[in-house]
């Protein structure tokens, strides 16, 4: 499970790898498209490469990482300013999609339909760095020992927006929404887990999420089981990625075959919860 959530985002996501891919493609459906004036390659190819990197770019938008710089580094890339499902960014290129299909007119929607996604990508980034702004004066003056801050947003929506600060020992967690009337951002203390986490440090798939995860990462313990969390995507105490990297019995924690664990929330109370917190509401989160 562990390297299934890795290497999702891998070689089927590398730019470099994706141009080689268009070169041989393009060709092929000029053909079927009847057009193989070198003219008509060209923009074929132009097309089929736009929309093979495209995708990458934008996944790269999001905070679980794509490694788009293969086979020259390996690093995963996630900007985290967009939540990989998020229908304001969708809509519009449905619209414009559905128009092309049924209306001679429609390329007009469509290029309006891809103007308006791209614009709304873009508020995105600038709406993070507002709200990462104000995560990092809350550190200040909270004397919060902060190794890295992470701002990312809640599901579906790009005004309520969730903060991460880790620390040697703990990890932090508030949220913000751009409906807010003050910059005030209270942030919840969780222990990280360090005692847990030392004894299998050095085990392949432990490394793997401390690495992927750029560092986010939290272990619990539940019922002798030690349990690996990703803490960027979810919030405390469900995340969507974590995984039993190990067993504890008695003094000894020893590795084992990693499994992962189903994530345990109510769905309906949550989005209840971001719909109220994101109007400003200053609910406090639901953590059960």
């Amino acid at each position: 499970p562990i390297l299934t959530m890795t290497l999702h985002r891998a070689e089927t996501h590398a730019l470099a790898w994706l141009t080689l891919l268009s070169i041989p493609l393009a060709p092929v459906i000029a053909r079927l498209s009847g057009d193989m004036s070198a003219r008509g390659l060209g923009r074929w190819w132009l097309a089929t490469w736009l929309a093979l990197v495209t995708h990458p770019l934008l996944d790269a938008m999001t905070v679980y990482g794509t490694r788009i710089a293969l086979p020259i580094s390996s690093q995963p890339y996630g900007v985290g300013s967009i939540f990989i499902i998020d229908p304001l960014y969708t809509l519009p290129l449905l619209v414009g999609v559905i128009a092309a299909l049924v209306s001679l007119r429609g390329l007009r929607w469509n290029r309006a339909g891809l103007m308006i996604s791209t614009l709304y990508v873009a508020w995105s980034f600038a709406a993070q760095q507002y709200v990462t702004g104000i995560a990092r004066d809350a550190v200040r003056a909270q004397a919060i020992p902060a190794e890295r801050v992470l701002v990312t947003p809640t599901a579906f929506n790009t005004v309520l927006w969730r903060v991460l600060v880790m620390t040697p020992d703990a990890y932090y967690e508030g949220f913000h929404s751009l409906l807010d009337f003050d910059r005030e951002l209270p942030l919840d203390r969780f222990e990280r887990g360090s005692a847990l986490y030392e004894p299998v440090r050095e085990s392949d798939r432990v490394r793997r999420v401390a690495e992927f995860s750029r560092g986010f990462f939290a272990m619990s313990e539940q019922e002798g089981r030690v349990v690996m969390h990703d803490l960027r995507m979810g919030q405390e105490p469900n995340y969507t990625f974590s995984f039993v990297v190990a067993r504890k019995a008695g003094g000894t924690i020893a590795p084992i075959s990693p499994e992962h664990v189903p994530i345990d929330r109510d769905a309906r109370r949550t989005l209840q919860w971001i719909w109220r917190r994101m109007q400003g509401e200053l609910l406090p989160p639901p953590r059960l």
